[in-house]
């Protein structure tokens, strides 16, 4: 059986996945000791710090959190442990989407079989992953809530897209998106934009067909927007791109918490069938927000109306304001609204980038530096 019994809960509990950047501490390229840091982890922790495809790379869990307070004090700690060991390796931990100017084809592989397998099967399709996303979890009640959250969800997609966008440069040049990262991960063969879900059955269905095909072996390997995570009982948002850091975290983490326990309570709930043009419209908003982050122009689904991204996020923002004060992140919910008036990371990296031309010194800034006027001996990549 590729699903397992859906495990829910009665709170909009979190579990945070943050796929951390591992950097050489002198040159800011991307460096393979992920593994050499995951040996140094004790055992409390072995489910919290973990390994990804490459070995330049480290993901860090939170543990089942009641709000988002707890879970970055969580997120925190754990970072700033996974920082200590990086340094003994001579590495650092970095944030962003992608690496400004490391190239793929250049990454060790993670020593975990099952990664391996992954290649195996998908090739270069996967093998092409080097990207650095935000995963959110959010508890929900049972298994057909969790399947009509994923749907209704959907529509708000493009927007945490354009608000975590912060992934401009791919293998050393600017790829002219804001998430890079959502191109490559979009040609993943279960990946993309989720199917239209009723009930619990009908994505059990779904995932019992697709093994029976051969397409996947368990629910993990359905890589879509958002997904129902049989194993811990949530929706599981993964759309993000990774933030520049911590509070930007805290910030997105806020929204998807609220808009799901706003969705989930919503007395009027109801599912609507879009139509062609509205399925079309969620995938061309995905694009949009790749392509232009918070100046993307979004086309609502169902009625067509024209909405700048960053004037949707202050909607949401407006809308859950009572749902915030409820789950005790008001001031988060506030943070998302602020960096819905600034540049997002993305055309933070590009004006690094522009006022001293180094990738460098943007792979700097992801790694937290204040970069600031270049010397004559640095080298530019």
């Amino acid at each position: 059986m590729p699903v397992e019994p859906f495990r829910g809960s009665s709170e909009p509990t979190l579990g945070v996945e943050l796929e951390m950047q591992i950097v050489d501490a002198e040159t800011f390229d991307l460096k393979p000791v992920g593994d050499d840091v995951i040996e140094t982890v004790p055992a409390e922790l072995a489910a919290s710090i973990k390994p990804e495809l490459y070995q330049c790379c480290v993901e860090i869990n939170t543990g089942i959190c009641r709000d988002v307070d707890e879970a970055g004090r969580d997120l925190e700690a754990k970072l700033a442990f996974v920082q200590e060991r990086a340094a003994r390796f001579e590495a650092r931990v970095a944030w962003g989407g992608s690496h400004p100017f490391a190239h793929w084809l250049d990454q060790d592989l993670s020593i975990s079989p099952r990664y391996h397998q992954l290649i195996e099967d998908n090739q270069d399709t996967i093998r092409r992953e080097l990207t650095f996303g935000l995963h959110v979890h959010v508890g929900v009640p049972d298994g057909d809530t969790a399947a009509r959250v994923c749907t209704r969800v959907s529509h708000y997609l493009p927007a945490l897209l354009a608000l975590s966008a912060n992934s401009p440069y791919w293998c050393g040049r600017d790829s002219g998106l804001s998430s890079y990262r959502l191109d490559v991960m979009g040609v993943a063969p279960t990946g993309g934009q989720p199917p239209f879900l009723r009930d619990w059955d009908s994505f059990v269905r779904l995932a019992e067909r697709l093994a029976a095909v051969g397409s996947i072996k368990t629910t993990k390997e359905l890589w879509w927007d958002v997904r129902p995570s049989d194993r811990f009982g949530t929706v599981e948002v993964r759309i993000c791109d990774m933030p520049t850091d911590l509070a930007s975290v805290q910030a997105i983490v806020a929204l998807i918490q609220c808009l799901i326990d706003h969705i989930v309570l919503d007395t009027g709930f109801h599912l609507v069938e879009l139509s062609e043009f509205g399925r079309l419209m969620i995938r061309q908003n995905r694009w949009r927000a790749a392509r232009y982050g918070l100046d993307a122009v979004l086309v609502d689904p169902e009625t067509g109306r024209n909405e700048v991204a960053r004037d949707a996020i202050r909607r949401m923002a407006d809308t859950l304001a009572s749902t915030a004060e409820k789950l005790g992140c008001s001031h988060w919910l506030d943070h998302a609204r602020s960096m819905a008036d600034l540049p997002d990371g993305a055309a933070r990296q590009r004006e690094v980038f522009e006022r001293t031309g180094y990738l460098s010194d943007v792979a700097r800034f992801l790694a937290g530096e204040v970069v600031g006027v270049q010397t004559d001996s640095e080298v530019e990549i």
